[in-house]
């Protein structure tokens, strides 16, 4: 924090000091009348003209980063937003206007805080109601925050009836004044919004405008690695140790760049420090190493099953490509704007922990025959979080999306018999609060086909059901506008609208948690089974499933 002290006078060019008299204003906040805990009070430093906003611990070069300080002059209402974003970059920005533009009704109410005579004045601003407490007895400008400094020296402040900031402590004091202090490296508005939100959390990027198509053509690089004609890229990362303590999120961004279709998309971990075989070994030699799984219907699955060896993939976020995005967005329709891209925006915690200070692959997989295909972007955010400390195990247990699919890996239409889908886990050691992190998706895109007729999942466990649903996602007309290319039909429907089988075209399908409790030591039969739909011609109906076996 020493270093901190020094860079903050190096920002802070003084150009004269002159001893004037100064007040110290302690504020401390509470919420629904109750004073928060552990908080860091606020600060506040005022003279004839000018204020500082501040904490104790900034004060006390104790806060964490980044931290802000506002400096604020009262005399001609302008004011200085100023962050420290680590130990080698702080920025601020100049605002001129916003104390100028403060529209405040006074109120005749009056009170007594701190035994000095106070006013009351009320504003609202974005649909919250605040309330101001300000004496003119001390005859300064002052407040918490930027919002009635010009009415006098503010007391209390309090958002909608129960969120209060109000002094606590006021000290009279000589200090040096500051009012020529020259502020350095300043920015826009924006700018400094994003860059302090920015700093934050810790972003770990992925992939950046990696094109994901059908091509023989497709390359791979020093960092990005292409299987299956450029339909998978996948790429080594380090998953810092604060992973195992920190929220994490996972943010894709697609556009077409070439195809029209809705198409399925999956994110996934492949561990490399590990004993079992993986799927890496299916794409490096092909899908014929990967173990089979057959349930009685005279099918060969590759790779979709954890065995004794075998550890398949570990489903991140499963997702739907639009109709068409960007790419088409020149078809014109009346009143329709369409959006330039889509995000996909999920937690990924419970995963990601796992792998805390390991190197791991992170692929993404959209499956098509297009050239052109489609553009992503990709990254991990890890943020800071007072998480509850927990010893977790992690274990993949299926995925039947057929990643591979570009390179013959077959769907996954073991569900067409009674058998379903079925693995074995043994457990070493007993795991306390069990859950089974479970995606699900049907396909089969012809008027039977499973992608549009609900079908009930049924999750056992040795023989016994443990869970059931019927996955089916009705709000898939929300997202029209980022279908450009999705057909028109007679009755006044776009393809995009049609309710489907727990997705959407250009949306995330959320994991359903399915609770087990807590699994003494043993041997563990999971089977999941799906009415799936029988073929019409040469179509049929399939289902996408992962399943993530995690405890404590």
């Amino acid at each position: 924090m020493k270093y901190y002290l020094l860079k903050f006078f190096v920002f802070f060019s003084l150009v004269s000091f002159s001893q004037e008299t100064s007040f110290e204003i302690t504020y401390q906040r509470s919420s629904n009348g109750k004073i928060i805990e552990k908080q860091d009070v606020l600060k506040v430093f005022a003279t004839n003209n000018h204020v500082t906003l501040s904490t104790e611990k900034i004060e006390a070069n104790q806060a964490a980063l980044p931290f802000e300080k506002t400096f604020i002059d009262t005399k001609d209402l302008s004011f200085y937003q100023v962050a420290t974003l680590s130990t080698n970059k702080v920025i601020s920005y100049k605002d001129n206007e916003a104390i100028k533009n403060q529209k405040l009704e006074l109120l005749q109410e009056t009170k007594k805080i701190l035994g000095y005579p106070c006013k009351k004045a009320k504003t609202i601003i974005n649909s919250n109601t605040i309330e101001i407490w300000y004496t003119n007895e001390l005859n300064i400008k002052a407040s918490p925050t930027v919002l009635g400094v010009n009415l006098g020296l503010v007391l209390e402040i309090t958002r909608n009836g129960n969120s209060t900031t109000q002094a606590i402590k006021i000290q009279k004091k000589k200090s040096k004044n500051t009012s020529n202090a020259k502020i350095e490296n300043t920015v826009d508005v924006l700018t400094y919004k994003d860059l302090l939100w920015k700093s934050r959390f810790t972003t770990i990027p992925v992939f950046e405008n990696e094109i994901i198509s059908f091509s023989s053509e497709a390359k791979s690089n020093d960092s990005v690695i292409r299987f299956a004609n450029g339909t998978i890229v996948l790429k080594k990362i380090k998953i810092p140790n604060q992973a195992k303590s920190n929220l994490a999120f996972l943010d894709l961004i697609e556009q077409s760049n070439g195809d029209a279709y809705d198409r399925t998309g999956s994110v996934f971990i492949i561990p490399i420090s590990n004993s079992k075989q993986t799927f890496l070994s299916g794409l490096e030699k092909g899908k014929e190493v990967l173990p089979i799984y057959q349930n009685g219907n005279g099918k060969k699955y590759q790779g979709v099953i954890a065995t004794s060896t075998y550890e398949p993939l570990t489903e991140l976020m499963r997702f739907f490509t639009p109709f068409g995005i960007k790419q088409y967005n020149h078809i014109q329709l009346k009143d329709k704007t369409w959006e330039e891209q889509v995000s996909y925006r999920q937690e990924i915690t419970d995963v990601l922990q796992q792998y805390a200070g390991q190197e791991v692959w992170i692929g993404a997989f959209i499956g098509n025959y297009d050239k052109g295909g489609h553009k992503i972007t990709m990254n991990v955010t890890l943020h800071s979080e007072d998480l509850p400390s927990k010893s977790t195990k992690l274990f993949p247990l299926f995925n039947t999306t057929n990643v591979m699919e570009m390179a013959g890996q077959d769907y996954g239409t073991m569900f067409d018999v009674e058998k379903g889908l079925e693995t074995k886990i043994t457990l070493k050691e007993s795991l306390k609060n069990a859950k089974i992190r479970y995606i699900t998706t049907g396909h089969g895109g012809w008027e039977n086909g499973d992608e549009f007729v609900p079908k009930k999942n049924t999750i056992l466990v040795n023989g016994k059901e443990v869970f059931q649903f019927t996955p089916w996602r009705q709000d898939c007309g929300s997202y029209r506008l980022y279908n450009p290319a999705s057909g028109n039909f007679p009755n006044g429907l776009s393809s995009s609208d049609y309710s489907r089988a727990n997705w959407c075209p250009g949306m995330v399908t959320t994991p359903t948690y399915i609770d087990l409790g807590d699994l003494p030591v043993g041997e563990y039969t999971i089977q999941v089974k799906i009415p799936q739909g029988k073929s019409e011609g040469g179509s049929f109906s399939a289902w996408n499933v992962s399943g993530i076996l995690i405890g404590e």
